[in-house]
């Protein structure tokens, strides 16, 4: 379809979207998406990509096969973030800069392919809000995008998570935790309000649903204190009486609770006996931030010192767990912070948007030990730069 016919017709499409959305839950998304579209003469078929960030699923499943991330057109327009033309063309879909999935577009004969990348993109931004929005009201969605059954414990951890990348104007967060379907203790969380960005990473003592429990505590006490207003060391100390008061069996968290100045980019930041963040400028690694020490959280402390240090437009801030660069080959050759370094300057070359960048790193350390992971392995990356920011959008 070409010309001010085919444009109003994608227009119509969207219209569509959002009145019927209302009465839509997510086993009916996918059919949704289709009968907006039709009347454009195009076919659109949605992938969501699973929990692992590997393969991209047919929704609802048996409208085609798994689509893999790395060597196909599907996930060439999912790892970029940007349209293949096809046909068929696929387009990303988002919320908001959180990667989902992507719309597979085919044509209808004598299609303009302009006109339909510009009226599938509409579609595809739609369909993002409304997965999100979808998710919590059933389970067709989650069950799409696992590739495999989910631990007790892993389930509770990831329903606590903000989404894996967030941006603005001026920087992105983004992040990924291995392994998927078994993590425990490890977790991360991040709130970016005005001209402050927040960010931390845990890591829970122990396995299971035992470190599970630990890390969600710890999450729920220190959002509830920044929400409140309190700055890092309060957080800290209020994390301690939480586990001291709430558990007898000696639990704790190691983690990093930092914030970041938008406008002149100071950093301040606690370490709770936990792997030092690393800095990155002009896309190399210059230090790590070795100050702002103290016990882990739930260990009797002295009020930590936070520790402040000043970012360039541009730099990188890499938070990581043990169970990265403690990763073990089958000859128990660790994965090494040398090696992590070594990954993301190489990877950062490519100006590939910072999710991607991510997804890549953690792959590495998972194929580095040739089996599952012996503990859990997260990864969260700052970008203070508009450039990244915008690398995210599709």
């Amino acid at each position: 379809m070409t010309g001010p016919t085919g444009r109003a017709q994608w227009r119509d499409a969207l219209a569509t979207l959002v009145e019927a959305g209302h009465l839509t839950g997510p086993a009916e998304l996918g059919h949704l998406l289709a009968e907006a579209v039709a009347p454009t003469g195009a076919e659109v078929v949605l992938y969501l990509v699973d929990y692992e960030q590997r393969a991209l699923r047919p929704v609802p499943p048996g409208r085609g096969g798994p689509e893999p991330v790395d060597g196909s057109d599907a996930g060439h327009a999912f790892a970029a973030g940007r349209p293949v033309a096809g046909p068929p063309a696929w387009l990303p879909v988002v919320n908001g800069t959180e990667r989902l999935g992507v719309l597979r577009v085919t044509p209808p004969a004598g299609a303009d392919p302009d006109a339909l990348l510009a009226g599938a993109r509409l579609v595809a931004g739609m369909a993002g809000h409304l997965i999100t929005a979808k998710n919590h009201y059933g389970d067709d969605l989650q069950r799409i995008r696992r590739s495999g059954p989910m631990t007790p414990a892993a389930d509770l951890l990831w329903r606590l998570l903000p989404p894996l990348t967030f941006a603005n104007q001026r920087m992105v967060i983004t992040a990924s935790l291995e392994p998927c379907y078994d993590v425990g203790g490890d977790a991360f969380d991040y709130a970016v309000d005005g001209d402050v960005a927040r960010l931390s990473i845990y890591d829970g003592v122990g396995k299971g649903m035992r470190a599970a429990l630990t890390t969600a505590a710890a999450i729920g006490t220190s959002r509830a204190q920044r929400i409140a207003g309190a700055d890092l060391a309060a957080r800290a100390a209020a994390v301690d009486r939480m586990l001291l008061g709430e558990f007898t069996d000696s639990r704790f968290v190691t983690a990093v609770l930092a914030e970041l100045s938008l406008n002149d980019g100071r950093l301040r930041y606690v370490n709770a006996g936990h792997p030092p963040p690393v800095l990155l400028r002009a896309g190399r690694a210059v230090r790590t931030l070795d100050d702002g020490n103290r016990t882990p959280l739930g260990v009797p402390a002295d009020p930590p010192t936070v520790a402040e240090t000043t970012l360039e437009p541009g730099d990188r801030l890499l938070l990581y767990t043990d169970g990265v660069t403690e990763a073990r080959d089958p000859a128990g050759v660790q994965f090494g912070l040398d090696r992590l370094v070594d990954l993301v300057e190489s990877v950062g070359e490519t100006d590939l948007p910072a999710p991607e960048t991510l997804r890549r790193l953690s792959h590495a350390v998972i194929d580095h030990q040739n089996g599952p992971p012996r503990d859990d392995a997260t990864l969260v990356l700052l970008e203070w730069s508009a450039a990244a920011a915008h690398r995210a959008v599709p």
